[in-house]
């Protein structure tokens, strides 16, 4: 009998069929033939042997899912509590802390409308508005806004009850490590669980 299906096989021509959404092609055989499910990996090849034996051999294999791209909203607090504090001190007249106080609570208050963290599957970037295009090159230490969540050596935020500052280390800038500061001028909560997810977990506990 198996001599008798390798000899129709022969003569059957290539054939296209839609199973469940996708498509299984089928080559034409004599001693060998393969059928490849594309969306699904599922493979199987039949062979002969000199013997006359038909092996049939299935490999099935999962697609891993890419993780979602996850942009953490923007947060005026921190600006807006340094623009705050810059006006209570010109209140009391003193202009002289007053003046690098308010401008750096303006300088973060147009970061905010501006700066995007980009979580995408593989790393983490750095782009501009709403849009999000590339903020260019780092102006501090050179190359690209973008670092793999795989070179990133530790993280920690600055305080986590009430997030200021995010820092990490990396080693795809240079191999001893680079280290980068960032004001948190978005959703702490957001930008700690993404953080955990994609880079591991922190010494510091999560926002509250």
């Amino acid at each position: 009998m198996a001599g008798a299906l390798l000899s129709t096989s022969r003569f059957l021509p290539s054939l296209n069929k839609e199973v469940g959404g996708g498509y299984l092609r089928n080559c034409k055989s004599s001693f060998h033939g393969k059928v490849i499910h594309d969306q699904s990996y599922f493979r199987t090849e039949i062979s002969s042997s000199v013997g006359g034996r038909i092996v049939v051999a299935s490999v099935l294999g999962r697609k891993v899912k890419k993780r979602e791209t996850v942009v953490p909203d923007p947060d005026y607090r921190i600006p807006i509590v340094l623009i705050g504090a810059a006006g209570g001190l010109a209140y009391t007249n003193n202009l002289l802390p007053a003046a690098p106080v308010g401008l750096l609570g303006l300088l973060l208050l147009f970061q905010t409308t501006r700066v995007r963290f980009v979580f995408d599957d593989e790393a983490l970037e750095v782009k501009v508005g709403d849009e999000l295009n590339e903020s260019g090159e780092n102006v501090f230490v050179g190359g690209k806004n973008c670092w793999k969540y795989s070179t990133f050596v530790n993280w920690e935020f600055w305080w986590p009850n009430f997030p200021i500052l995010v820092y990490f280390k990396e080693t795809q800038t240079k191999p001893e490590g680079q280290v980068h500061f960032f004001p948190v001028i978005f959703n702490g909560k957001q930008l700690y669980d993404v953080m955990v997810e994609r880079a591991g977990p922190s010494k510091t506990s999560g926002p509250k």
